[in-house]
C-alpha cells in the first residue's frame, strides 16, 4: 500500500506543521476521514488547482490520487467516495 502510506504520511508532515488532526486507517472512522480527504483532493477544482496547473501535471497527481484511492478501497470496500468511482 505505497500510494495510500505515502499520501496518509505527506498530510500528517503537513498538519503536524499546524498541529493539526494526524490520519490512520486502523479504524473505520479512520479509514472513512482518509477518503474523505482523498474525496476533496480529487474534485475537479482541487486536483487542477482551479486550472492553474498543466496538463501533465494534472494528469501525475490524478494517478498518485487515484492509486492511493484504489489501495483504501481494496483495504475496506465500506468507505464512501462520490469522486473516485
Amino acid at each position: 500500500m505505497s500510494a495510500l502510506q505515502k499520501y496518509i504520511d505527506q498530510k500528517n508532515r503537513w498538519n503536524a506543521i499546524f498541529k493539526g488532526k494526524q490520519y490512520e486507517i486502523q479504524t473505520a472512522e479512520g479509514r472513512q476521514e482518509v477518503a474523505d480527504c482523498l474525496d476533496s483532493d480529487l474534485s475537479p477544482e482541487n486536483l487542477s488547482c482551479d486550472g492553474e496547473l498543466p496538463r501533465s501535471q494534472v494528469q501525475a497527481k490524478y494517478r498518485q490520487l487515484s492509486q492511493a484511492a484504489k489501495e483504501l478501497l481494496k483495504l475496506d470496500s465500506t468507505v464512501k467516495m462520490y469522486e473516485f468511482m
